[in-house]
């Protein structure tokens, strides 16, 4: 009784812990058909145009080789009967004609197979680089929101299941077309057996609609588990994570995770496949009753004279095929309202939106800055937290000035230079450039202006030339470029001696790659900040992995390329910070001091604690 009143529930997907679905919402879902098509129109349409065109004609060929077939059998018995009365030649016609309908309906299938595999290809590249497309506008803040990770990972993979929706929905068609053509015959023998037909489909259809909601379900309510199980799945077998999985022993915890993980989903798909079983194998037969039945009645009306031999196998064929067409139809119809539900995760994906709105008559980036950057009274806090990253700041980062944060983790140096770069807008408060609000400057210009360099930097594994050049990916090519950033980040040696040089491939992932030591990689990193001629440079913490001496040279160097630009440099080494022109102390991601190195020591504040803390570590 549970599973009858199921198939009917009116609850709304999203309000119940099971997103069950029902038939209005299924047939409502449909109308996300029309923008999918769009797409698929988007990604060929001379392959949409022909494979559409096979499948008409596909279409009528069960019907042409049914009637051509009970003409045959007609003709065998008429010869058989009046052995000299007729002649041969025009039975062997009708055979020639079947087994030419037979290898074209062949030929078609095959080809819109072919086709249906092709242009599935061609689509699910054509939305993957839509969805990269898209991510790429949406803000920084939204990547750190772990529900909007869900929308993303259901959208990327419906870029894979939904080239089988594609495959589907134009099968229903092509059905659709078939059906009326054999309907037709069956009507026009008795419209009993539809009825008869339908009664035997039914139960079918909605046992299986029943089942793809469970499905759905399942699959919607796993996404968050998924996507942790192919992280678990990632640190049991990867390069980057095997030093610290051998060396802390990890295997055995990671393993058991996996096998936690895995062996949920594999309990509820198996409990949820075995119950679709059995009820599937009833509804099978209770199918096989409805035709049988007709079959029975068919054979009567034969063996009665009221119908031929030939119109017997016609009919029992165009009731067979009906059947199976019918029923393929109703459950497919499932699986494609099932898919166009799912289409709506992928759509949803696109109706995220940045918050970082791009002005509409944007003002022309100063070249030179004349007044520097300016916070006022600037504060930040992420989405879905109470805890303020930044607030209260209020300070100006003049032009060729060369400023320093400081603080101890969490204290929110780094939000607060994210903040200068526009990867985030201020919650409250507002940032100036030359008096003129950060938000009324193009965006790309803006960020061509500013070359920054985190301390989780991305190693990318590619060639040295390509992660030197993400820096200003358009100078891809310029390889005098290249070598210069190189030669300015101290990284030009190093390169010299692998065997490939700027040519050689970084990292263990592919075929004779190379892997750098912590310090070699900020080298190539810091590279990349010398890549475009941009008027403030930031540096997050970008020599960490470099010992004292490496670091200050580094420094020294830098110093010495930026003069006249200006800089906002993170560091935790007190050597490194006190060659900066101010120093910005942050604690609480509020600003409680600002001045030289020495001006600051004389205060006595919260900068000469931490400056006396860490000497103390050196004697």
């Amino acid at each position: 009784m549970t599973f009858w009143k199921s198939l009917f529930s009116k609850e709304k997907p999203g309000k119940t812990p099971t997103n069950q679905l029902t038939l209005k919402e299924r047939l409502s879902a449909l109308r996300n058909l029309p923008r999918f098509f769009k797409l698929v129109w988007e990604t060929s349409k001379w392959m949409t145009i022909i494979n559409a065109l096979l499948r008409i004609i596909k279409s009528a060929t069960p019907l042409a080789i049914l009637y051509v077939g009970k003409l045959i059998i007609d003709q065998v018995i008429l010869i058989s009967q009046h052995k000299t009365t007729f002649s041969s030649y025009h039975l062997w016609t009708l055979v020639a004609i079947e087994f030419g309908l037979a290898i074209l309906s062949d030929s078609l299938s095959r080809s819109i197979t072919l086709m249906d595999s092709l242009l599935g290809d061609k689509f699910s590249n054509h939305t993957s680089v839509k969805i990269m497309s898209h991510a790429a506008t949406l803000d920084l803040d939204q990547f750190e929101n772990s529900a909007f990770y869900d929308k993303l990972e259901r959208a990327r993979q419906q870029t894979i299941g939904r080239t089988i929706l594609l495959s589907q929905v134009l099968s229903q068609v092509q059905d659709l077309i078939t059906m009326a053509f054999l309907a037709a015959g069956l009507l026009a023998f008795n419209p009993w057996l539809i009825i008869l037909l339908l009664v035997a489909i039914i139960p079918a259809f909605l046992g299986e609609a029943y089942f793809n909601d469970k499905t759905y379900a399942l699959s919607r309510r796993q996404t968050p588990e998924r996507r942790e199980l192919d992280y678990v799945r990632f640190l049991g077998a990867s390069d980057e994570t095997a030093k610290e999985v051998k060396i802390f022993n990890l295997s055995g915890f990671i393993i058991n995770r996996f096998k936690e993980l895995s062996g949920q989903f594999y309990k509820d798909n198996k409990l949820l496949a075995m119950r679709r079983t059995v009820w599937g194998t009833l509804f099978t037969m209770l199918g096989s009753a409805g035709y049988y039945g007709a079959y029975v009645f068919m054979i009567a009306q034969a063996t009665q004279g009221k119908i031929t031999i030939g119109s017997l196998t016609f009919l029992a064929g165009s009731f067979r095929q009906l059947r199976s067409l019918l029923e393929g139809i109703l459950i497919r119809f499932t699986s494609v309202s099932q898919g166009a539900v799912y289409l709506q995760d992928f759509f949803e994906f696109f109706e995220i939106q940045p918050k970082i709105v791009l002005a509409t008559n944007p003002v022309p980036f100063p070249k030179p800055i004349k007044y520097g950057f300016t916070f006022d009274n600037v504060g930040f806090r992420y989405s879905n937290s109470e805890r303020w990253a930044n607030r209260h700041l209020s300070f100006t980062l003049r032009p060729g000035e060369k400023i320093a944060l400081v603080g101890e983790n969490g204290a929110g140096k780094t939000t607060l230079v994210k903040l200068l770069a526009r990867l985030y807008d201020p919650t409250e408060g507002q940032i100036l450039l030359d008096g003129i609000n950060l938000r009324e400057y193009d965006l790309d210009e803006l960020r061509i202006q500013i070359g920054v360099i985190f301390q989780d930097f991305i190693r990318y594994q590619m060639s040295v030339n390509q992660n030197i050049a993400v820096g200003n990916i358009s100078e891809v090519s310029n390889h005098p470029l290249i070598k210069s950033s190189s030669e300015q980040s101290m990284a030009h040696p190093l390169i010299e001696r692998l065997p490939n040089k700027y040519e050689q491939m970084l990292g263990r992932r592919f075929n004779n790659g190379i892997d750098l030591s912590g310090g070699e990689w900020q080298k190539i990193a810091l590279a990349r900040a010398y890549m475009k001629d941009a008027q403030l440079l930031i540096l997050d913490e970008p020599t960490a992995a470099l010992d004292a001496r490496a670091e200050y040279e580094v420094f020294q160097r830098f110093a010495e390329l930026t003069k006249g630009k200006t800089a906002v440099l993170i560091s935790h080494r007190f050597s490194t910070v006190r060659m900066a022109d101010r120093i910005v102390v942050l604690e609480k991601g509020q600003l409680v001091e600002i001045g030289s190195h020495e001006e600051l020591l004389q205060k006595g504040g919260r900068y000469a604690e931490l400056f006396r803390l860490q000497a103390m570590g050196y004697q």
